[in-house]
């Protein structure tokens, strides 16, 4: 969490903390930066997701959200570092393709809405074509889901914070659903 703080707690993000009294004001988060590796949690936690909102900005200052789906375990975590996506041919408008080339910086917001859970990340998003990048296209296929993958998105996570499960609606997905059908009939 530290190095997701360092990279938002901006000085004008310190003075709102401090004028209204956050529990954050006041947290020294200077020091050595500590790098932002993605442990087992994180891991399983993205494997087991089959979306998420991803934000970027666009070159005239315009934030921009998108979301991004695919099957559970389309969210790939390469190493402790970085992570990948396929991305599936869509509506071609190629915003955040576009706002990734001038300037690389996202943010991924994945939930879990059953158990209530939040992962934040922030890093440099890179995008490399399907056609020029087999390699890539093969690390984050998803048999047998057979949509057509036009690029893979890779992002070198610069720091990650869990949040708390306070406000998130549970919400469930149709096969979570039959499962628990399944059990309570079982």
């Amino acid at each position: 969490m530290r190095r997701f703080f360092e990279i938002l707690f901006t000085p004008a993000v310190r003075a709102a903390q401090s004028r209204l009294g956050s529990p954050f004001a006041g947290h020294e988060i200077s020091g050595p930066a500590l790098d932002a590796h993605l442990g087992p949690n994180e891991a399983e936690f993205l494997a087991a997701r089959d979306s998420f909102f991803l934000s970027s900005v666009s070159s005239d200052g315009w934030p921009y959200i998108q979301h991004r789906g695919g099957p559970a375990g389309f969210i790939r975590v390469l190493d402790a570092d970085t992570i990948a996506w396929a991305e599936f041919s869509g509506n071609r408008q190629y915003l955040t393709l576009g706002n990734v080339a001038g300037d690389d910086r996202v943010a991924l917001f994945v939930l879990d809405h059953a158990a209530r859970r939040r992962l934040k990340l922030v890093g440099h998003l890179a995008f490399h074509e399907a056609r020029e990048r087999p390699d890539l296209v093969e690390a984050v296929s998803v048999a047998p889901y057979r949509a057509r993958i036009e690029r893979v998105a890779v992002l070198r996570v610069a720091g990650f914070d869990w949040n708390c499960p306070q406000h998130i609606t549970p919400r469930f997905t149709a096969a979570e659903i039959a499962a628990a059908m399944r059990e309570s009939q079982a």
